[in-house]
């Protein structure tokens, strides 16, 4: 049955107000790059390129920026191989697996200002100094828990004559991981590896609490707000959007199911 006509209409209200809502402030990010404004007042006559000229400028913008790539980066890949091991672990029934599930969830459950806090008093105690590595250690630990639990529902999914065709036909366990069981996880794999960066790149708190001298993108944002920030900040905002929708769609064309699907029991 369909709905009535004012109905419609107070839906259809409230999905713009929504898409207003989520998309406004970028809207006004994405403007601002191109135009000045003064006292409140947009110039009009001042549209150009010239914020994203100064962000080109920007050593430690873009330095913060590549810093929290790498530990982006980083934080992701070691997560993808510690999560793959514990959810082949946990998908073998190996003993423990409960107490395994609650150490991986629980530095993503806790408030990230206690996980960070707990970090820096075990580095601390370590005698490590704090650097991009222990923001690293931080983020790993966070992602960590999403990762996992992507690629342990990706694995629980597939059949298990997948693995016993491979023991039969004379592989290993180490051929069976690479050439069976990782081109199935692909997709899972992939999802992660996006969400994980996503969830790193935008940590802010572990980061205030583990960071050295080089600082990332989101702390270096953090101490920019007792001043004011600059006009090419909108440019790298504007930028960082771009370039996350061309990531989005990149990785949905490459998980986009296509052909038979051997995976099913």
């Amino acid at each position: 049955m369909s709905a009535s006509l004012p109905a419609r209409i107070v839906l259809g209200a409230l999905a713009v107000a929504s898409l207003v809502v989520l998309f406004g402030p970028l809207a006004v990010v994405w403007f601002f790059s191109f135009f000045r404004q003064r006292r409140g007042v947009v110039q009009w006559e001042s549209f150009g390129l010239d914020s994203y000229a100064r962000l080109l400028k920007n050593d430690s913008i873009l330095t913060a920026l590549g810093n929290t790539v790498v530990v982006g980066a980083c934080a992701v890949f070691f997560a993808l191989a510690l999560g793959t091991l514990f959810a082949l672990y946990f998908h073998n029934r190996g003993h423990g697996r409960q107490a395994q599930q609650f150490m991986i969830f629980l530095p993503f459950l806790l408030p990230p200002i206690i996980t960070g806090l707990s970090l820096l008093i075990f580095f601390r105690e370590l005698g490590l100094d704090r650097s991009l590595i222990t923001v690293t250690v931080g983020h790993t630990l966070f992602v960590l828990a999403l990762a996992y639990r992507i690629i342990l529902t990706q694995l629980q999914s597939l059949s298990r004559s997948l693995v016993e065709a491979s023991y039969d036909l004379g592989a290993n366990r180490l051929q069976t991981l690479w050439y069976v069981l990782l081109p199935n996880l692909r997709t899972a794999l992939l999802t992660a590896a996006v969400l994980a960066f996503a969830l790193s790149f935008d940590e802010t708190l572990i980061s205030l609490f583990l960071v050295g001298r080089e600082s990332t993108l989101p702390v270096r944002l953090w101490g920019m707000m007792r001043v004011g920030f600059s006009p090419e900040i909108n440019a790298l905002v504007t930028l960082i959007v771009v370039f996350s929708a061309a990531l989005f769609l990149a990785v949905a064309r490459l998980v986009r199911p296509t052909g038979e699907d051997l995976t099913r029991p």
